[in-house]
C-alpha cells in the first residue's frame, strides 16, 4: 500500500475541477447511509414498530460502517478505485430495489432488515473506495478546502432522505397502502443510485499510475500490519475516545429527534405529519445545512483545525439545545418549528466538518493513509451506532423532555477532552 500524502500523477479525466465529482461522490456515500439510518426509522414508525426495536435494528445495521476497515486493504489492493465506486453504487441500487420488494412480504420487518444489511455492506465498501479516491487526488490544502463540500453533500443525503423522501412518503401514505408507498420511495432511491453510478463512470478521476497485483495472503498480512500500526500511533486511544464521544449527542438526537417531531402532543411530541417533517427538512433545513457545511469547511481551513475545534464541537451540538427548547415550549406554528430546525441543521452541518478533518488530518496521517482513514471513520460510525442503539431505550425511560436534557449533558465530555488533544494545523497548510 502506497503513501498517499500527495496527489498521484493524473490522466486527462482528473484535470476536471473536483467540483465535477466531489459533490456527487459524497452524495452517493451519504444517501444510502441516511436511507438506512434515518428513512428506515421513519418507515418503521409508520408501520407501528416500537421505538426501542426500530432504533436497535437500524442502529445495528450501521455496524457495516464500523467494520469496513477489516476489508479496506482488499479494496485498496484493487486495480481501480474508480471501477469499484461505480460497481458498488450499482450494487447498492439493486439492494434498494430488493428492499422495496421485501416490504410486500408478510414477514416484511425481518426481510427488509436483512436486505438493508446487505445494502449497508455494499455502501460501506463503496465508501472505502470513494474516500481513497478523494485522498489520492487532492492535496492536504485541497482536502481542507473541499471538506465543506464533502461534508455538505455527504449530509445532503440526510437532507434528501429526511426532506424530499419523507415528504414523498407522506403524500403517498395518504393515497395507498403503507407498504406500497414505501416501496415507491425505495425504488426512487434505487434509480438515483443507478444514475450516480452512470455519471461516475464518466466523471470520476482515474489516477494514472502502475498498479501492483497482490494475492489475498499478502493483503491479509498487510491488514494485520495496518491495524497494528494504527493502534501504535501516539495518542490513538485518546483520539478514539474523542471520535466516539464527538457523536454522543448526534447519535441520540438524530435518531429520536425526527420521531419526537411526529409523536402526538399528548405523548410529549410536536404532532407533525410525516410530510410536514419532510417539508421542513427539505426547504429551509436544506439551505441552512448546506450553508453551515460549506462555511464550516472554509472556517476550519482559515482558522486551522486546532483553533477551530472547540467552535466545531459547540456547533455540532446546537441541535441538542434546539430539541430541548422545542420539548419545553411545544410551539404550534410550523414557521417557528421550521426556524428552530434550520438552526439545528446549520449547526450540525458546520460542526460535522470537525470530526471528518480530525480523522483525515490527524488520525489517518502516515504510511497507510487510506486504510487508517477507513479505520478512523469506522470508529466514528461506532460512536454513532452505540448511541443510536441505546437512544430508544433512554427515550422510553425518560420521556422526550428529560431525554433531550440528558443529551445536552452527554455532549459535554467531548468538549472537555478536546482541550487535551494534540492537533496540528496541517488542515490549514
Amino acid at each position: 500500500m502506497t503513501t498517499l500524502a500527495t496527489p498521484l500523477p493524473l490522466d486527462a479525466s482528473t484535470r476536471r475541477s473536483p467540483m465535477f465529482w466531489v459533490p456527487t461522490l459524497y452524495l452517493a456515500e451519504g444517501l444510502p447511509f441516511y436511507v438506512i439510518a434515518r428513512v428506515a426509522q421513519q418507515m418503521y414508525e409508520s408501520f407501528g414498530i416500537p421505538h426501542d426495536q426500530l432504533t436497535h435494528w437500524t442502529g445495528l445495521i450501521g455496524l457495516a460502517w464500523v467494520f469496513k476497515p477489516l476489508w479496506s486493504p482488499f479494496v485498496e489492493a484493487a486495480q481501480s478505485k474508480k471501477t469499484l465506486v461505480v460497481v458498488f453504487e450499482f450494487v447498492t441500487a439493486i439492494g434498494l430495489g430488493l428492499a422495496a420488494l421485501a416490504l410486500q412480504l408478510p414477514s416484511y420487518f425481518a426481510a427488509s432488515i436483512a436486505v438493508l444489511a446487505f445494502v449497508a455492506v455494499s455502501a460501506a465498501t463503496h465508501d472505502i473506495a470513494a474516500d481513497g479516491l478523494y485522498i489520492a487526488n487532492l492535496s492536504a490544502k485541497q482536502q481542507a478546502s473541499y471538506a465543506g463540500w464533502q461534508g455538505a453533500f455527504f449530509n445532503a443525503g440526510r437532507v434528501v432522505a429526511a426532506g424530499g423522501l419523507l415528504k414523498l412518503a407522506g403524500l403517498l401514505e395518504g393515497q395507498m397502502a403503507i407498504a406500497h408507498a414505501w416501496a415507491i420511495v425505495f425504488g426512487l432511491v434505487a434509480l438515483v443510485m443507478t444514475a450516480l453510478s452512470a455519471y461516475h463512470a464518466w466523471g470520476l478521476p482515474q489516477p494514472n499510475h502502475a498498479h501492483q497485483r497482490r494475492d489475498a495472503a499478502s493483503v491479509a498480512r498487510e491488514l494485520r500490519e495496518v491495524i497494528v500500526d494504527f493502534f501504535r500511533k501516539p495518542g490513538i486511544w485518546m483520539a478514539i475516545l474523542f471520535i466516539v464521544l464527538f457523536r454522543a449527542g448526534e447519535g441520540q438526537i438524530q435518531s429520536i429527534g425526527p420521531l419526537f417531531l411526529r409523536a402526538a402532543r399528548a405523548q410529549g411530541g410536536l404532532g407533525l405529519t410525516i410530510d410536514q417533517v419532510g417539508w421542513v427538512y427539505g426547504t429551509v433545513g436544506t439551505i441552512a445545512f448546506l450553508v453551515g457545511s460549506v462555511f464550516g469547511g472554509y472556517f476550519t481551513s482559515w482558522l486551522g483545525l486546532k483553533r477551530a475545534m472547540v467552535w466545531l464541537i459547540l456547533a455540532v451540538n446546537v441541535p441538542n439545545l434546539v430539541f430541548y427548547a422545542l420539548s419545553v415550549t411545544h410551539p404550534t406554528g410550523l414557521a417557528v418549528i421550521a426556524g428552530a430546525l434550520s438552526l439545528e441543521m446549520f449547526g450540525y452541518g458546520f460542526g460535522f466538518v470537525g470530526v471528518i478533518l480530525f480523522i483525515m488530518q490527524v488520525v489517518a496521517v502516515g504510511k497507510y493513509q487510506t486504510a487508517h482513514y477507513a479505520l478512523g471513520t469506522g470508529v466514528m460510525q461506532l460512536g454513532l451506532v452505540l448511541f443510536t442503539v441505546i437512544s430508544g431505550d433512554i427515550q422510553v425511560a425518560l420521556g422526550y423532555q428529560h431525554f433531550f436534557l440528558w443529551v445536552l449533558v452527554s455532549a459535554l465530555p467531548v468538549l472537555v477532552l478536546s482541550r487535551f488533544l494534540k492537533i496540528g494545523d496541517k488542515a490549514a497548510a
